[in-house]
C-alpha cells in the first residue's frame, strides 16, 4: 500500500478562473489514480486536522517562517483574500488550506520514517518558491524545507536529501536548507526560466547544493545522463535517512509553462533512480499544469513503488 495524503479542502485555495495552479489539478490526479487497475493498493489518508497536534504544526512552520510572514497570509485570508504578487493569490481559505498542506507533508515524513516505504503528499498550494520571508511563484509556505527540518528533529535522522525535479528552480527551498549542512538539495530545472536562480555555480554555503540547469528541449536521455553522473552520487553521498522529492510535473512536453520535453512515463524512471538510494521517500506535489500529463506523471511516479 502506498499512503496518499489528500483532502478535498485543498480545492478551497481559490486562485481565479485563469490561474494555472487551479483546484482541477488535484481533481484530475485523484480521478486518474482511482481508475487504475492498482488503485486498491493506494491508501488514501486525510492529513492531520488543524485542531489536532497544533503545537507540531506551529513549531514546524516557525522553524522556517517568521511570525510576520505567517501573519500576513492569515490576515489576507481573513480580509477576504488578496495578492502577494501578480502570480500568488490568497483566497479566504488559503491560510487554512496552506497549513493543512504542511500537515500533510509532516504526516508524510512521520509515515515514511516509520514504514521505510514511500508516501505521496497530494497537496496544494505548492511550496518550493516560498522563501522564509516571501511567498511567491504560487507558493505560500515552503513545504519541502519545512518537512526537511522537521525530519531532522525525528529520532535517528541525521541526514536529509531533497531532490527537486520541478521544471522551475526551488529558490525558496534552497535559500532555507542551504544553511543546514545536514541537508543536501539538488534541483534539475529549465534555464533560463522563472525565477532566474539556480546557476550551476551556486553550490550553497556548505557545498550542500547541486543545481543542474537543463536546456529547453531536454528529454529523458538528457536527464538520465545527469541522474547517473551527478544526481545520484550527490544525494547518496551522505546516506540520507529520508529522501524528500519536490515532485513537480511541469517538465512535461505538454505543460504550458516550460520548454522541457519529458513524457509522463519518464517520471517512473526517476522514481527507480531514487529507489536505488533509499525506499524512505516522501513525494510532495509542486508544479504541473497540464491536467492529463500531471495525472499520468503522478501515476508513473507511484507505480515502481508497488513492488516494494
Amino acid at each position: 500500500m502506498i499512503p496518499i495524503f489528500y483532502s478535498d479542502d485543498f480545492l478551497e485555495h481559490q486562485t481565479g478562473a485563469y490561474h494555472p495552479e487551479s483546484p482541477g489539478r488535484l481533481t484530475a490526479v485523484k480521478q486518474h489514480l482511482s481508475s487504475l487497475p492498482w488503485a486498491p493498493q493506494l491508501d488514501w489518508r486525510s492529513p492531520t486536522p488543524l485542531d489536532q497536534q497544533e503545537a507540531r504544526l506551529d513549531h514546524a512552520l516557525r522553524a522556517v517562517h517568521p511570525s510576520d510572514h505567517v501573519a500576513l497570509i492569515q490576515q489576507l485570508s481573513k480580509q477576504g483574500g488578496g495578492h502577494i504578487d501578480a502570480d500568488t493569490p490568497v483566497s479566504p481559505r488559503s491560510y487554512d488550506v496552506a497549513r493543512l498542506a504542511v500537515n500533510a507533508w509532516l504526516d508524510g515524513v512521520e509515515t515514511v520514517l516509520q514504514t521505510q516505504r514511500p508516501a505521496f503528499a497530494l497537496v496544494r498550494p505548492p511550496g518550493h518558491h516560498a522563501t522564509a520571508i516571501q511567498a511567491m511563484g504560487f507558493c505560500l509556505f515552503s513545504n519541502a524545507a519545512i518537512a526537511a527540518l522537521y525530519a531532522l528533529k525525528q529520532p535517528g535522522v541525521e541526514r536529509v536529501a531533497i531532490l527537486d525535479w520541478d521544471v522551475h528552480h526551488g529558490n525558496g527551498t534552497q535559500a532555507i536548507v542551504e544553511l543546514h549542512p545536514e541537508i543536501r538539495y539538488c534541483s534539475l530545472h529549465e534555464s533560463p526560466n522563472y525565477p532566474g536562480t539556480g546557476a550551476a555555480t551556486d553550490t550553497g554555503r556548505f557545498n550542500n547544493v547541486l543545481n543542474l540547469p537543463m536546456t529547453a528541449g531536454s528529454m529523458l536521455s538528457d536527464y538520465e545522463t545527469v541522474m547517473q553522473r551527478q544526481v545520484i552520487p550527490f544525494l547518496e553521498g551522505d546516506r540520507p535517512d529520508i529522501l524528500i522529492i519536490s515532485a513537480g510535473y511541469d517538465a512535461n512536453k505538454a505543460d504550458p509553462l516550460s520548454g522541457i520535453a519529458l513524457q509522463p512515463q519518464d517520471f517512473g524512471q526517476f522514481t527507480q533512480y531514487c529507489l536505488n538510494i533509499t525506499s524512505t521517500i516522501l513525494f510532495g506535489l509542486e508544479g504541473g499544469y497540464d491536467f492529463t500529463a500531471l495525472a499520468h506523471s503522478v501515476a508513473a511516479t507511484l507505480e515502481p513503488c508497488l513492488s516494494l
